[in-house]
C-alpha cells in the first residue's frame, strides 16, 4: 500500500517537473511591465529578464531608480516613472506601454510595487500610514492591473501578482496583511475571469527576505517614531517593557531575513516563460517549511505557535 503511494507521489512530482521545465516559445519578442523596479525584488527581475532577453519596461518611483537600473542593463530596456497611488500617473505609463508594445499586447505584469513600514501592532498605527499601505499593495495592484489588462488579454499573456507569506499567516503588521490578503483575492478572482481569455495569474509569496523594505535601521526608526507618536492611553496599556521586547523580536526577525533575493525572483521568471506557470509559488524556507504548514493547523494551535513568544501588555486581565 505505502508503497503504491509513494510510487504514486513520485510519478506525479516528475510529470510536473516535465511540465513545468517546457518553456514558452519566442521570449526575446516578449515585453514585460514590472512595477517597483527601483531596488529589491523589481530592480533584480528587470535585471535578470534583460539577460535572458525578454523586453523589459520596468516603472520606477524615482528617476534617479531609473537611471541607475538602465546603466545596469542592455539597451531593450526602457523605463518609466510611475506612482500607483496615483491615477494619473498610472494612465501616463499605461499609455507609455501601449505606445511601446502595440498590436502585439503585452506579454507580462508584475505587480512587485509595495511598502511595510512601520511594523508595529494595528493599534500604534495612525490612519495616514494604514492608508498608503492599502494605496500601495492594495489600491495600486488593481489599478495597475485593470488599467493593462486590455494589453495583457490581446497576448494571451501573464500576470503575477507579489503577495506574501504574510497574506497567507497573518500574525503581525496588521494592514500590511490585510493588503495582501487582498492581492490574494483579487489574484483568485481575477484568475477566474480570465480563464476563457488564456490570460494566467501567478501569486509569489516570498518569505523574510533582506530588501529596501525589511531594511534594518530604518524599519527599527519607523517602528521607535510609531510608538512615540501613539496617544498616551495606547502606551499605558500595553506599556514600555512590552514596546521593549517587540521591537526584539522583530529586530531579530528582520536580521535573520534572508539574502538570497533569486530564490523570489526566479519563481517570478518561471511564472513568466513557463508553458505551465504555477497558481502560487511560495520562495523562502521559512515559508515552504513553516508559515504553509502552519496555515494548515487548527486555528487555536497555529495561534500558540505563532504568538507564544510575544510579550504580555501592561494591562493585560
Amino acid at each position: 500500500m505505502w508503497l503504491y503511494l509513494v510510487a504514486f507521489v513520485g510519478l506525479y512530482y516528475l510529470l510536473r517537473w516535465y511540465r513545468e521545465r517546457q518553456v514558452v516559445s519566442h521570449l526575446q519578442d516578449k515585453y514585460v511591465f514590472i512595477t517597483g523596479c527601483d531596488s529589491g525584488f523589481g530592480n533584480l527581475l528587470a535585471r535578470q529578464l534583460d539577460a535572458r532577453g525578454l523586453r523589459v519596461l520596468a516603472a520606477c518611483l524615482t528617476e534617479k531608480g531609473a537611471e541607475e537600473l538602465r546603466g545596469q542593463t542592455s539597451d531593450r530596456l526602457e523605463t518609466v516613472t510611475l506612482d500607483v497611488t496615483k491615477m494619473e500617473s498610472i494612465a501616463a505609463a499605461t499609455q507609455w506601454v501601449k505606445e511601446h508594445v502595440g498590436d502585439r499586447g503585452l506579454w507580462g505584469l508584475v505587480n512587485n510595487a509595495g511598502v511595510i513600514k512601520p511594523v508595529t501592532l494595528c493599534e500604534w498605527l495612525n490612519m495616514e500610514d494604514s492608508m498608503n499601505i492599502l494605496k500601495v499593495n492594495l489600491i495600486g495592484v488593481i489599478q495597475v492591473t485593470l488599467s493593462v489588462l486590455p494589453l495583457v488579454r490581446r497576448a494571451r499573456g501573464r500576470i503575477v501578482n507579489v503577495s506574501s507569506i504574510l497574506g497567507r499567516v497573518a500574525f503581525f503588521a496588521g494592514v500590511y496583511c490585510i493588503s495582501k490578503y487582498g492581492v490574494e483575492a483579487f489574484s483568485d478572482i481575477l484568475r477566474r475571469e480570465l480563464q476563457h481569455f488564456g490570460v494566467k495569474i501567478s501569486i509569489v509569496e516570498p518569505g523574510y527576505f533582506r530588501t529596501g523594505m525589511t531594511n534594518l535601521t530604518r524599519s527599527l526608526e519607523e517602528m521607535k517614531q510609531s510608538w512615540k507618536e501613539a496617544p498616551k492611553h495606547i502606551k499605558e496599556t500595553y506599556g514600555q517593557q512590552y514596546f521593549d521586547a517587540f521591537y526584539n523580536i522583530i529586530k531579530e526577525g528582520l536580521l535573520g531575513c534572508s539574502t538570497n533575493l533569486n530564490l523570489v525572483t526566479d519563481c517570478m521568471e518561471h511564472a513568466l516563460t513557463s508553458v505551465y506557470p504555477r497558481t502560487r509559488y511560495s520562495a523562502g524556507w521559512d515559508a515552504k517549511f513553516f508559515f504553509i504548514p502552519v496555515s494548515y493547523l487548527p486555528t487555536s494551535l497555529a495561534d500558540y505557535i505563532l504568538t507564544r513568544s510575544w510579550p504580555k501588555p501592561a494591562q493585560a486581565v
